[in-house]
């Protein structure tokens, strides 16, 4: 049943009853219409970490919001409902479907891997309800959800980068490393992130052998795996000099460990999702150091926000002045989240139709704090791309810090370091 045709049952089932359809005066009548926004990410679970500002920016959003956006000469309240997707894709699903068909939500937003945002995002599609997402390579969103490139989807929409931009910034990366072996070992989850990364076709087997690296992939672990013996010995028997691959905190912790423990000593390691956040790299202890990511967002990209105004630089800083914790990237891509919303429900004809919604999400055109987002230009429909560079945890002072080491594929976001070897 679609949010319209939902609505309207609804409607017509209360109007039996005198008493509750004199109380259901309906948004178009009220003296400021409210507009909800349904939002799922992972606030428990193996994926916390990408929600660990959560508390911060939605604080700061609802408060921008707070303010009514005007839409058509009419200001707008927004609320927003938030959900736990405890890490899992089956709760994520079921939050949604309750946002949608009991929260009635008019937009629904979702970020944080594959887990997260395709079955929020599959929801919301079969359900009619416009949905933004970001967070996850674009490859696993649109291929992992069956789309096709020559129709897209109707109802769903995703920002961020894809597996060509974090190849080609890890590439970037070790080419600026010398003496250092083209023997590259892969680890790779049986999940939707790691089945992508290590596709023979979409994956990262590709570019590599096309840049002069061999890769050495033992096959799919399961997630929360407790030995990586047959990994560490299949990478040492290779001569492996790199490792790299997407992993969650928790496995790239077992693996890392057992690595020291059976004496296997890469010169550098470039692991997604688990290497990115603080949190994991102290936890590491001084083992830590040297370990090396994607950077999606940091305190040094040169982009401001359409709905604040406030820089990459002045967003993390408010974070750690209000938490006493450092900067994770996902905080830039959770206010661009809103950006685009808010700049959605300015410029949408009509909010009380979901069509015409999804059609001023289409026409996004937008800088936001993560740089443009423009569905205009693809790669495909309904998705389009944010830069992408790559970065180092290097020591600073008392501690150690995300530096920016290699930026060939997006100049405008400025280094901060070199590469170091492990």
């Amino acid at each position: 049943m679609s949010v319209t045709t939902r609505r309207l049952f609804l409607t017509g089932a209360g109007a039996a009853l005198a008493a509750p359809a004199i109380l259901r005066a309906t948004r178009a009548y009220a003296a400021t219409p409210v507009l909800k926004v349904g939002h799922v990410s992972p606030r428990t679970g193996p994926l916390a970490g990408f929600a660990e500002a959560d508390d911060y920016i939605l604080k700061a959003v609802a408060e921008r919001l707070g303010q009514g956006i005007e839409n058509n000469g009419k200001a707008w309240q927004i609320e927003i409902i938030s959900k736990d997707s405890q890490s899992n894709p089956n709760r994520a699903a079921e939050v949604a479907s309750d946002l949608i068909l009991s929260e009635e939500v008019d937009i629904v937003v979702a970020a944080s891997t594959p887990d997260t945002v395709n079955p929020v995002s599959d929801q919301a599609e079969l359900n009619g309800v416009p949905c933004i997402t970001t967070d996850c390579p674009w490859q696993p969103y649109f291929f992992g959800r069956g789309g096709n490139p020559a129709t897209g989807f109707e109802s769903t929409y995703h920002f961020f980068w894809g597996l060509e931009d974090v190849i080609a910034a890890f590439l970037d990366m070790w080419g600026g490393a010398p003496g250092v072996a083209k023997t590259v070992g892969g680890l790779f989850p049986n999940d939707a992130d790691g089945n992508a990364w290590g596709d023979a076709e979409l994956g990262l087997p590709k570019p590599l052998a096309a840049a002069g690296y061999s890769l050495t992939d033992p096959g799919r672990y399961q997630p929360m795996s407790d030995d990586f013996s047959n990994q560490i010995a299949a990478f040492k028997a290779a001569g492996c000099e790199i490792v790299t691959g997407n992993m969650i905190p928790p496995d790239f912790g077992t693996f890392w460990a057992q690595a020291a423990q059976q004496g296997f000593a890469p010169k550098i390691v470039t692991i997604g999702k688990a290497l990115l956040f603080p949190s994991v790299i102290e936890a590491l202890g001084p083992r830590g150091v040297g370990l090396s990511s994607e950077v999606w967002w940091s305190p040094g990209h040169p982009f401001a926000s359409s709905l604040t105004g406030v820089s990459a630089a002045d967003l993390a800083g408010g974070y750690t002045a209000a938490t006493g914790r450092p900067w994770t990237q996902p905080i830039g891509f959770k206010h661009a989240l809103f950006e685009v919303v808010a700049d959605v429900v300015a410029r949408a004809e009509d909010l009380e139709d979901p069509a015409a919604i999804v059609e001023a999400i289409r026409a996004t055109n937008l800088k936001t704090i993560v740089g443009p987002v423009d569905f205009a230009k693809g790669p495909v429909k309904n998705v389009t791309k944010t830069p992408l560079v790559a970065g180092q945890w290097q020591k600073e002072g008392e501690g150690i810090a995300l530096k920016v080491v290699a930026n060939a594929h997006a100049p405008e976001i400025p280094t901060t370091g070199e590469l170091i070897l492990l």
